[in-house]
């Protein structure tokens, strides 16, 4: 059976995608082989994204993703108006407690962080803004699963679960006693799932104070406080019912 040749479309969204967090910056050789095109290939598509602004070149001759790329996906619809929202609320957040505070969203299966405030004392992340985990994997994740469809929770629950740590939870029966607990608790303790050196509390942000989960809001801190996940509890729903309530009044609005 032959293979389907790749169209000059999807060549472009393969160079784009082989830029990441763990490759930022590339030779166009080394573009070539993560994209499996052909070198010459390589350069045109390359050299037109380059002249449209999505890729520019450094000093030493790598690539790296352009401004231009960047102010089309900060338009992105799904996250601009949460984030619009959400970024007062954070910021009172972290006054309160200065630690890292992140909002995150489910695309699928996985996680996609699209917030982030952080002092210049809070414990180092291994999160950032636009980085991607899967959904089982951390705090905020769980969140999100717990009110994800029931496709969407079977299909994490029945695929191999990363362990991060030595105290990561795997266990399919245990995952689930979990998201059950967070739906009735609607705040919870992730400790030490993603990192030794961290736990996260988390909690859902609706559209409207009952309405459908839209995203999750999570405080990060260092493990060795891990005591004061009880004390972060309150000033952690009062932000998330804040961002909630304004989701809501936007969306009746502009109804």
């Amino acid at each position: 059976m032959s293979t389907p040749r790749t169209t000059a479309a999807g060549k472009v969204l393969n160079v784009l995608a082989a830029f990441d967090r763990e490759h930022p910056s590339q030779t166009l050789s080394e573009i070539a082989q993560r994209t499996g095109l052909a070198l010459s290939t390589a350069h045109r598509v390359v050299a037109e994204l380059a002249a449209w602004g999505a890729l520019e070149r450094a000093e030493d001759g790598s690539w790296h993703v352009g401004l231009r790329l960047w102010e089309i996906a900060s338009g992105c619809p799904r996250t601009q108006i949460l984030r619009d929202v959400a970024l007062p609320f954070m910021q009172d957040l972290y006054e309160v407690t200065h630690e890292n505070i992140q909002l995150a969203v489910r695309e699928g299966s996985e996680l996609v962080f699209v917030e982030r405030i952080a002092g210049h004392r809070s414990v180092e992340l291994l999160t950032m803004v636009g980085s991607r985990f899967p959904v089982s994997s951390t705090g905020m994740g769980r969140v999100l699963l717990a009110y994800a469809p029931r496709d969407v929770q079977e299909e994490v629950l029945e695929a191999p679960l990363r362990a991060w740590t030595p105290h990561t939870v795997t266990d399919p029966r245990t995952l689930r006693a979990q998201l059950d607990r967070i739906r009735r608790e609607q705040v919870f303790v992730s400790d030490r799932q993603l990192s030794e050196t961290t736990v996260a509390v988390a909690t859902p942000v609706r559209i409207g104070r009952t309405g459908p989960v839209s995203a999750v809001l999570g405080i990060v801190f260092t493990a060795r406080d891990a005591g004061r996940a009880r004390t972060l509890r309150e000033p952690l729903l009062r932000a998330a019912h804040g961002i909630s309530d304004e989701l809501g009044r936007r969306t009746r609005t502009t109804v």
